[in-house]
Order: structure tokens, then sequence, then C-alpha cells
């Protein structure tokens, strides 16, 4: 089962664009995958969702969106930062 594999190279890339004393307020992973890109979303879904509750992350959750082709990429990393106004 690769998806194993490509999810924590996806907690790989947050940790390196994520300070350390900030991995505990990582709230949604945000990926996109395409129907050709040769993944099991529901399996890649599980996958995150066990490595993302998982120390350093505390409770953040996988957003995945599904789209044409073969594209396959952290979409983007959204972090609590404790403002009221988000």
């Amino acid at each position: 089962m690769h998806e194993m594999s490509i999810a924590m190279e996806v907690c790989s890339i947050a940790e390196n664009h994520v300070p350390r004393e900030e991995l505990g307020k990582v709230i949604e992973v945000g990926l996109v995958v395409g129907d050709r890109a040769g993944v099991e979303v529901d399996n890649l879904q599980f996958c995150l969702e066990v490595l993302l509750t998982s120390p350093p992350f505390r409770a953040a959750k996988p957003v995945i969106e599904r789209v044409q082709g073969d594209v396959l990429r952290v979409s983007y990393l959204e972090v609590d930062d404790d403002r009221p106004d988000d």
C-alpha cells in the first residue's frame, strides 16, 4: 500500500514548511489528487488521518480535492494562529 508512504511524505513536507514549535497547531493539510494519479484516495485519507493525529501533529485533518488528471500535490497547510478573526 503506497498510500502510507505518500501520507508519510505529506507529513514530511508539513514538517519542512512549518516551524517545529507550530506543528501541533496545524489544523488542515490540503491535497489535490487527480483521478489518474494512481492513488486510492480513501486509503490515503485514512493514512493521513492516522498520521496527522499523532505527534508532532495533534488534530490536523486532511482535506483532499479530487480533480481530473495525474496531479498529486500538497495545496496548503493551515496553521491555527490563535487569532479570533479566522
